[in-house]
């Protein structure tokens, strides 16, 4: 019975699918089975007595020398808590079998082998056919790696989607405004202008009504027969104080005329900012564009800073005026909220390789080198939360990218910030023919 037993479990041993290697204290070979001759290509007569790590030289740097050394030290009481337990140890090693195409991936465990006193006497090692278990992680981890690089790629076009809708949004409200202020400007000339009108007549009015009076002043030694006619014409003269009145007349007359001048300016200004009948690219004079940005922003900026105009001399450039008079109009707002109590804000340009560049520099609280970078994202903003929406210097940027330009900036805390943009002269017709910034 024990010698039909012994030969069945050398049959198991030799038919498992599994490799099955026993090794003694100095690592030579006892027990090749038959899963370990397939795989290897290498016969148990062959190897039987012979060095597992003489034999394989690639095993050496694998650790598995370390691990199956480390079986042949635990000592007795190790045995107590496990001891019809193997003695497990992971080890995955890629290894060649036929070709250089083909490699299985073996997962090897190791077991202890005791004799009647508690000693390890060898060290049985069962190697497992992981190989297909391997190929499926692999794919499956590949099958990750490429869900992940969508999923990110997705969040990331998500993101500029999201960019360019609040860009879209920015630059709808901004033409908005444009059109509310254009209407408003046609809305208050009307008035205006015949408010104009009317003071005009008005004031030849009062001139002829003057020189009118001014004549039957001179008619006055004639009356001196009706002393009560002169004593009547004295007092009524004192009551209205006439001489008073030549005079006010003529100022009140004036200053009237310099408002409706300045109202008519500031419509003007209102309409060339947004220049909302000039959809097409056209020439245009920036030195215009700034001065009427810089009036239609003045409540901005008079009670906060000086501005000081350094106008080079330039040419026409061709470009989407109301776009750029926007670009203008935020660099303008941004520096005069950059700017705590008073200071000034100083505007320059001039002319450059092939066309001008303008500078807004001011003597605000400036911004931090680690922050400078960023100045240009969707979003970001330096002004406390609440107080700014993050997409004027954006919408900025894309503007002037879109008319071929750059922009740039230069800034230091307590000392103040300068953007420099330059322009183009002209650019090529086929890259200027949508008028909507993306």
């Amino acid at each position: 019975m024990d010698e039909e037993l012994s030969r069945l479990v050398k049959m198991a041993v030799s038919q498992i699918n599994a490799g099955m290697v026993i090794l003694d204290a100095n690592h030579n070979i006892v027990l090749w089975n038959r899963f370990m001759q397939i795989h290897s290509g290498v016969s148990e007569g062959e190897i039987k007595g012979k060095n597992l790590f003489e034999q394989f030289p690639e095993l050496k740097g694998t650790g598995l020398k370390k691990k199956i050394q480390s079986v042949f030290l635990l000592k007795n009481h190790a045995f107590t808590s496990w001891e019809y337990r193997p003695h497990l140890f992971q080890f995955a090693n890629p290894h060649s079998v036929i070709g250089d195409d083909k490699w299985m991936q073996q997962d090897c465990t190791f077991s202890p082998m005791i004799d009647e006193t508690g000693a390890v006497t060898h060290v049985c090692l069962s190697v497992f056919d992981s190989t297909n278990t391997a190929v499926y992680q692999k794919k499956l981890l590949r099958a990750s790696g490429s869900l992940m690089k969508q999923r990110n790629k997705l969040a990331e076009i998500n993101t500029k989607l999201e960019e360019a809708q609040n860009q879209l949004l920015q630059s709808e409200k901004m033409a908005a405004v444009g059109q509310l202020a254009a209407g408003v400007a046609h809305e208050i000339n009307n008035p205006v202008g015949y408010v104009n009108s009317n003071v005009s007549a008005l004031e030849g009015y009062i001139n002829e009504l003057l020189q009118i009076l001014s004549a039957y002043e001179t008619c006055e030694p004639a009356l001196d027969q009706n002393n009560e006619l002169i004593e009547a014409l004295t007092q009524a003269k004192k009551s209205v104080d006439l001489d008073y009145l030549r005079e006010d007349l003529g100022d009140l007359l004036k200053e009237s005329k310099e408002g409706l001048d300045r109202v008519k300016k500031i419509v003007q200004d209102l309409k060339d900012f947004s220049h909302v009948d000039e959809s097409e690219w056209q020439h245009a004079d920036l030195h215009k564009g700034l001065d009427s940005t810089l009036n239609v922003v003045n409540n901005e900026i008079k009670y906060k800073a000086e501005v000081i105009k350094n106008y080079g001399k330039i040419p026409e450039i061709k470009c989407l005026s109301s776009q750029i008079n926007q670009v203008f109009m935020n660099l303008l707002v941004n520096a005069a909220h950059a700017i705590e109590t008073r200071g000034t804000i100083t505007i320059s340009t001039g002319a450059k390789d092939h066309g001008v560049w303008i500078e807004v520099e001011d003597t605000g609280s400036g911004i931090s080198q680690e922050k400078l970078p960023r100045i240009f994202e969707p979003f970001f903003t330096t002004k406390p939360v609440g107080s700014g929406t993050g997409l004027g210097l954006s919408l900025s940027y894309n503007i002037i990218q879109k008319h071929k330009g750059t922009i740039s900036v230069e800034s230091e805390p307590n000392k103040g910030t300068k953007f420099h943009i330059w322009l183009p002269i002209d650019i090529e017709s086929d890259d200027n023919s949508d008028a909507n910034v993306a």
